[in-house]
């Protein structure tokens, strides 16, 4: 009697070459560019693989005036982008230390060098060209702070948002202001050119990505997602003897 034939094992899916998402999560043709005067640079961990829900290359698609690198560490923020630029007019965006003591009327804040809220708001962010967002769990975050010493040279942004991510519970995330990186640079974008539309249409964008999400789980093309250890909110970042060096 001969041996049964193993089964083949299924395909891999299509990926779109734009948001590199599977052909049945693309929504890449409904997404119209937004422009925006604030420049956007993604900065993703090469072993962030949130090929599903993640939206990096989601946001970099939604805005024109952004730039997307995978990698661990450049020389500067001009070799970053691609282009010449003062690091000393950009602001970082990282989570760091819980958010008790911002102010609650804000939701984009501006940090002194301590993690503490400076006391002129509006004065420090005057004047910004571009932010910059690191894409990855909390730990490949920190790694890719700490591996580019030239974002300590730029302000340090945190956001405070008055609603919860979008996620809901396809995602766990460790804290309530903790956002995906299209809802981080739709929020942080729309206060710093002062253009709240920004925010709504990267909200829509990211509403059509979950609602295909979930029609993809209700109808088996992916399985459930599960609960990852690694998105752990990371503990308080202290401020260095010395400026990391880069790779």
């Amino acid at each position: 009697m001969s041996e049964p034939e193993a089964a083949s094992p299924a395909p891999e899916p299509v990926l779109c070459a734009h948001c590199a998402k599977p052909e049945f999560l693309c929504i890449c043709e409904s997404v119209e560019p937004l422009q925006t005067r604030t420049a956007l640079l993604i900065l993703q961990h090469p072993q962030e693989q949130d090929r599903e829900l993640g939206t990096a290359r989601l946001a970099h698609v939604a805005l024109k005036n952004s730039t997307l690198r995978i990698g661990l560490s450049w020389p500067s923020l001009s070799k970053a982008l691609g282009r010449e630029a003062d690091p000393a007019e950009w602001a970082v965006l990282h989570l760091g230390a819980a958010t008790a003591d911002l102010p609650r009327d804000r939701e984009v804040v501006v940090l002194d060098k301590k993690g503490a809220p400076v006391p002129d708001q509006d004065k420090a962010l005057a004047g910004i060209k571009g932010v910059v967002i690191f894409d990855g769990s909390w730990a490949q975050a920190k790694t890719l702070w700490w591996r580019n010493a030239w974002v300590l040279k730029g302000r340090r942004l945190a956001l405070n948002p008055q609603n919860p991510s979008l996620y809901g519970k396809l995602r766990r995330e460790p804290r309530r202001e903790a956002l995906s990186t299209i809802e981080a640079a739709g929020l942080t974008l729309a206060r710093l050119d002062r253009k709240p539309e920004i925010e709504k249409s990267l909200s829509v964008v990211f509403a059509r990505l979950l609602d295909k999400y979930r029609a993809a789980l209700a109808q088996g093309l992916i399985g459930q997602p599960k609960p990852s250890g690694k998105r752990r909110a990371p503990r308080r970042l202290k401020k260095p003897k010395s400026a990391p060096p880069a790779a």
